[in-house]
């Protein structure tokens, strides 16, 4: 087994449950200096799409206010980019990713990395899988969510459905009716005979810990009923010997999407090298 901070009973828990908690993996200073970043993407500090046009003179509790997610800021911030290698969660990376596959040596890549801010009111997102998005070909998409908040059942943690990734079905989707609840992504449904929603955990934790989830695990977040925040850097991850057929665009299939950063191990397929990111990223505004 690959050496990181899970021993070989915490690394079988999470083939079996299809999560893990990972404790204080972030210092307090190193969770703010993910915050702060995302007040330096509020500002227009970076290039972005769809950001809001901050009035003169506003202050960084306004300039925070009109953000909801920032999809890929490690494309053009360094210091986001390395969070997605920080040496604590990648070593848990290179033990989970891949744990299911027998002959695996602990090599992954990083495809995708998101802020939320998740505002006070603001909804979370019905159940679904990672993977019906983002497909690998071996079961090994990895998210790691890393919290900058304390993520309370008050303040719309995540909720797991524990076991529910271990056939590598993808649940088919539909609209959900409960808009109070949920924003306007579909959700997973078809699951319940196997897994009640009865079975779900919510999976509190404190800022600085990190949630990692296989990307076949059904999951779900409920409106932030607090005054406060809930703020996270979720990072996608991956087995590198692993082709990644991501259709990002949606405008002709790909055989091994290569705008990836290697993590940790050696990626057997850098000999096809790596594309450039584009040079901004998708603001997801408040309004």
């Amino acid at each position: 087994m690959v050496d990181g901070p899970f021993d070989a009973a915490g690394v079988r828990a999470f083939v079996d449950d299809g999560y893990a908690v990972l404790r204080s993996a972030l210092t307090a200073d190193e969770v703010s200096d993910i915050n702060a970043q995302i007040v330096g993407f509020a500002r227009g500090e970076y290039p972005s799409v769809n950001a809001p046009q901050l009035p003169a003179g506003a202050t960084d509790e306004e300039a925070l206010a009109g953000v909801l997610a920032i999809h890929f800021p490690h494309w053009v911030n360094e210091t986001i980019l390395r969070y997605v290698t920080h040496p604590v969660v990648a070593a848990a990376v290179g033990q989970l990713a891949g744990a299911h596959l027998p002959w695996w040596d602990g090599a992954t890549k990083c495809m995708q990395s998101m802020l939320f801010t998740k505002p006070p009111g603001y909804p979370g997102q019905a159940w679904h899988q990672d993977e019906h998005h983002i497909p690998t070909r071996d079961r090994s998409l990895l998210g790691a969510w890393i919290a900058l908040d304390p993520a309370t059942v008050e303040n719309g943690c995540l909720w797991v459905l524990p076991g529910s990734h271990r056939f590598g079905y993808l649940h088919p989707v539909r609209p959900h009716d409960q808009p109070g609840e949920f924003d306007l992504a579909e959700t997973a449904f078809g699951f319940e005979s196997d897994h009640p929603e009865s079975d779900a955990v919510p999976v509190e934790v404190d800022a600085g810990d990190v949630v990692f989830f296989c990307g076949h695990l059904l999951h779900r977040s409920f409106r932030n009923r607090s005054s406060g925040y809930r703020r996270a850097l979720v990072n996608h991850y991956m087995n590198a010997w692993s082709e990644l057929p991501w259709d990002l665009s949606r405008a002709e299939p790909v055989r091994d999407w290569r705008v990836v950063v290697p993590v940790t191990g050696v990626d057997p397929y850098q000999w096809r090298g790596y594309e450039d990111p584009p040079p901004t990223v998708w603001f997801r505004p408040t309004e």
